[in-house]
């Protein structure tokens, strides 16, 4: 299979695995606080990163451990807690559609920041797919009229870390295996997640007598081995195999596979809503279609 198809493989499995984690995440919630859950969510994915990799640590060059470190901050510890926080007021398909300020992201701290030019076409498909996502924002609003959106600011400061984090492994970390990335990224985190994890009262015979705790231990291990270790392994390969704002636009995707799983789920869901989708694809496939 060619670079072009692999990279659309790529894409596609990490939308519905990454769309899927925004009902996980609500689900793990009905047994445990988000600070439990962005620590368990760490801690776990970290040890199955480990058993799977960690020969790859004596592979990692002195100079690439400082944005393996950053990346591992930005790209997983921070956003892992913060869309736990931000689901404690709003929908998952919400935070999810939220999520698609990535490329736009991608794009603004791309050029300012580390020098990654984007084309005109690029720009223009980001557009596209953000104002289909505006609109996705605005009629979610009109339906659920009493969220929080202030909790939307976790969400939003989350993508704005994973756009510095793709840019990050693009031009620092490009000739290092996504698995050996991945691995790198939470030997820094995990220790400090476990910290936390310590504060919550997690160990506490309350915590373990409550109804969901054990349906919410089950998503937590789904969310870390598919959602986490895996995904970051394949998001990893994509950057590498294309451009940071195409790796990104998975983001636009994501949201129509959360939006299944919120219908599904109970939460709102109309017809102007899937009109923007319709146009975040549209948006994917112009940033990203092959010039003349």
């Amino acid at each position: 299979m060619n670079g072009i198809n692999l990279k659309w493989v790529y894409l596609i499995v990490l939308s519905v695995i990454w769309g899927s984690s925004f009902i996980l995440i609500k689900k793990a919630l009905l047994g445990l606080t988000p600070y439990q859950l962005g620590a368990l969510r760490v801690i776990i994915t970290g040890l199955f990163l480990f058993l799977a990799g960690y020969k790859n640590v004596k592979a990692i060059r002195k100079k690439d451990w400082k944005w393996l470190i950053i990346s591992g901050f930005l790209g997983t510890f921070f956003p892992a807690f913060f869309f736990a926080i931000a689901e404690t007021e709003i929908d998952s398909a919400v935070a999810s559609i939220l999520n698609s300020l990535v490329p736009l992201n991608t794009i603004l701290l791309g050029f300012a920041v580390f020098k990654i030019a984007s084309t005109r076409r690029q720009v223009l498909g980001v557009v596209i797919g953000f104002l289909g996502t505006s609109i996705l924002i605005l009629k979610g609003a009109e339906l659920n009229p009493e969220q929080n959106y202030l909790y939307a600011g976790f969400v939003i400061a989350s993508t704005l870390m994973y756009a510095a984090n793709v840019n990050i492994i693009k031009r620092y970390l490009q000739d290092v295996k996504p698995l050996t990335i991945a691995v790198g990224n939470f030997i820094p985190i995990v220790i400090p997640a476990l910290v936390i994890l310590l504060f919550t009262d997690f160990f506490n015979s309350s915590t373990f007598n409550n109804p969901d705790f054990k349906m919410s231990i089950f998503y937590i291990v789904l969310l870390s081995f598919f959602g986490t270790a895996l995904a970051k392994v394949l998001f990893n390969k994509l950057v590498q195999i294309s451009t940071p704002v195409f790796a990104s636009s998975v983001t636009y995707l994501m949201p129509i596979v959360a939006l299944i799983w919120g219908v599904l789920d109970g939460e709102g869901f109309s017809l102007i809503q899937g009109v923007a989708s319709l146009i975040i694809l549209f948006g994917v496939y112009l940033s990203h279609k092959r010039t003349s």
